[in-house]
């Protein structure tokens, strides 16, 4: 059966916020900015290059270690990538393990802008197929998968679409603090605080790159639309739906979502979200009858958006991928 914990215990132990640093607010920027992410020295990162299906490019950043270790794949969130604090974390745990590590980057995230006339979005499941295919045939053995936010949401759309024949690819997969529900995500996000400071945060990024890629592609969409877009919602209506296949934001949002499908999951598959998320109520949070057996839900009341700090002043974030790997190790039998 599925299984809704309260709290998370990334220390093998309860977790609780800690005191100095109150509210999902705090506890979402406080850990991105200065909190410790690392144990050691940064971990050294080995780039490559992979042409697309399509004629386009990703960047895949991998840590390598000695043969056979297992293999941890982390997709990043919505303007995220390998310097984000969570994929430092986890690349931080794999080091320390011994495992291999794949950070590939969303088009148009590694810091070069793409060649196509297309970015990326959160229900981008063929994109993450394709990616997860390809390392599991460098690999030559099934993996282990963790999604963070947008990346989260697309790895567990992968999942529900994969249905059985998943299991050939990955021995399980996390989605950490992600927008499962993308149209209760986008709307809190579009409100008051959120929309003052982490709407502005996501369009000071993504409207200059969206700019570059209308110079690529002249025509590719309104930009006077573009321009005058003050909150997500307008942004994708105008650039992030047609450019994929969308009809408009509300379609996007709609069928991008993970959270309506996740009974179609039939790998083991961890869904963390801090209740106190500012990008993703809690109250759009799916309960055990939502989900099948496959699907294990931790839903601490603290945490904030990928946040999960621990420890005395500054904090640290490393208690977030000890916790999500626990998981995962048992789950996979790794």
């Amino acid at each position: 059966m599925s299984a809704v914990l309260e709290p998370v215990v990334p220390n093998a132990a309860q977790w609780a916020a800690p005191w100095w640093l109150p509210g999902g607010n705090a506890q979402t920027i406080w850990p991105a900015l200065f909190s410790r992410h690392r144990a050691g020295p940064p971990p050294a990162l080995r780039r490559e290059r992979w042409t697309t299906p399509d004629g386009d490019f990703i960047d895949v950043d991998f840590l390598d270690a000695p043969q056979p270790a297992p293999l941890l794949v982390l997709f990043h969130g919505l303007e995220g990538s390998s310097a984000s604090h969570y994929a430092q974390a986890f690349a931080d745990w794999a080091r320390a393990q011994g495992w291999r590590l794949a950070l590939p980057h969303f088009r148009g995230c590694s810091g070069e802008l793409n060649l196509g006339p297309r970015a990326y979005h959160s229900g981008d499941h063929e994109e993450i197929g394709w990616i997860l295919d390809r390392l599991r045939a460098q690999h030559g053995a099934p993996l282990l998968a963790v999604g963070v936010s947008l990346g989260g949401n697309a790895l567990l759309r992968w999942a529900e679409e994969a249905e059985a024949s998943a299991a050939a690819t990955a021995r399980a997969v996390c989605a950490i603090s992600s927008p499962i529900d993308l149209a209760a995500g986008g709307q809190a996000i579009c409100r008051g605080f959120n929309r003052q400071v982490y709407n502005r945060m996501f369009l000071r990024s993504m409207k200059p790159k969206a700019l570059a890629k209308l110079r690529q592609h002249p025509g590719l969409f309104d930009r006077e639309r573009l321009v005058a877009a003050r909150d997500l919602y307008e942004f994708d209506d105008v650039f992030t739906a047609p450019l994929h296949g969308f009809a408009g934001t509300d379609d996007y949002w709609a069928r991008g979502s993970a959270k309506p499908h996740l009974a179609r999951i039939r790998i083991p598959a961890l869904v963390l979200n801090a209740r106190n998320d500012p990008f993703v109520p809690a109250a759009c949070l799916p309960g055990p009858a939502e989900v099948g057996r496959h699907v294990t839900l931790w839903q601490p009341a603290h945490g904030g958006h990928v946040g999960f700090p621990g420890g005395g002043f500054p904090g640290e974030v490393l208690g977030l991928p000890r916790a999500v790997m626990a998981w995962m190790r048992a789950a996979a039998g790794v």
